[in-house]
């Protein structure tokens, strides 16, 4: 079976010949640090991994490395940036964006291995006006992505997202305004962040109209971090990301992509949530090494199996890192028992690595090659 039939089949709900075993994305550092400055896809080779290669030309994300300098431009929306600091360690931009309306202001931090938000690009309640009226949703290169999807072949999938600092709406909006913040405007001021996330909700359903309408890709993720249980209560999830999250994924259904869900945090007390969302799959599954809180993974499976893929669950510092080839193959196998048994599950890093010896990530692939169904 090659990798794409294998994590395709997952995907599915169904069991494929051993265990999916992947990493959520590389990241530029840890390829350039550690393997010689080969690409994604090369990196999978390398190490034995199923392949899952991520889409974002076209987007003009404010994290990526090159920290939003190639920034989506408008006749309304008129970006210029000015740099302050130029560190490969310590970068320091200043955004300053022009609409017909006013004048917004936000600035991004940044070191070779990520980038941050200094400051936030709303600062008064009447900016997302702003917003609402000026800021453009790019449109993807379908050609493209073809060919991307073309060069991975049976080695994996290629996944894309949908348009945003972050894929979700509240996730998307904690990006904009202190996430601290809106949780205190969730409770005191709820009709300014139902409008910020109407908002944002609408120029997303763009996107996916626009742009990811018969687009190649095997899965799209959507959510983030800031929806997790570990940060927001499940009241605020219920209120605040539920809806607008089943509004995206009907509408990837609706064009005939596959959807992720992305909790890089706790999920254990949202699991019924995620389950009402109607994506496809969840992830990341995260234990407490790294800031989730799965600590059972039978307990995932009795609410998500058979009804949504589960992708993740290897604590990435702890034993993808720093742990023994011995700890290594010991842990895959409890996540295939836990997670996996019944198919469905696609073992994973829960999120991004940076010093991961490669070594060590040739052990978890050969430990998935002896978790066989």
């Amino acid at each position: 079976m090659t990798s794409k039939e294998r994590l395709l089949r997952a995907l599915n709900l169904e069991k494929p010949d051993r265990l999916p075993a992947t990493v959520h994305q590389w990241q530029p550092f840890h390829l350039d640090a550690y393997m010689g400055g080969i690409t994604p896809l090369e990196a999978f080779k390398h190490t034995g991994l199923d392949a899952q290669i991520q889409y974002y030309a076209d987007m003009g994300l404010s994290w990526t490395t090159d920290a939003g300098q190639n920034a989506v431009q408008a006749p309304g929306w008129r970006e210029e940036i000015e740099i302050i600091k130029n560190e490969p360690d310590d970068r320091i931009l200043h955004h300053t964006v022009t609409t017909p309306g006013g004048v917004l202001t936000y600035a991004t931090g940044g070191d070779r291995k990520t980038t941050w938000v200094n400051e936030y690009i709303i600062k008064k309640h009447d900016d997302i006006e702003l917003l609402r009226k000026y800021m453009p949703v790019p449109k993807l290169n379908r050609d493209k992505i073809s060919a991307e999807y073309d060069a991975i072949g049976d080695a994996g999938i290629l996944r894309g997202f949908v348009w945003g600092d972050q894929a979700g709406c509240w996730q998307h909006a904690c990006c904009l305004y202190p996430a601290e913040e809106l949780i205190v405007e969730a409770m005191e001021n709820p009709d300014w962040v139902h409008a910020l996330l109407a908002l944002l909700l609408d120029k997303k359903l763009r996107f996916i109209d626009e742009s990811l309408t018969g687009a190649k890709f095997d899965l799209i993720e959507t959510g983030g971090g800031a929806s997790s249980d570990t940060l927001i209560s499940p009241r605020l999830h219920a209120e605040f990301c539920l809806p607008y999250d089943r509004r995206m994924h009907d509408a990837l259904r609706a064009i005939g992509q596959r959807s992720t869900y992305h909790t890089c945090g706790g999920m254990m007390f949202i699991l019924d949530l995620l389950l009402q969302n109607g994506a496809d799959a969840s992830e990341t599954l995260a234990p407490p090494g790294v800031g989730g809180n799965i600590t059972e993974p039978g307990k995932v499976r009795a609410v998500f199996g058979g009804r949504r893929a589960m992708i993740g669950g290897l604590d990435q510092f702890n034993i993808l890192t720093t742990g023994t080839p011995a700890q290594i193959r010991a842990e895959t196998r409890r996540l295939f028992e836990g997670f996996g048994k019944d198919g469905g599950y696609i073992c994973a890093a829960s999120d991004h690595f940076f010093e991961t010896p490669v070594d060590n990530l040739k052990a978890f692939a050969a430990a998935a090659r002896e978790c066989t169904y």
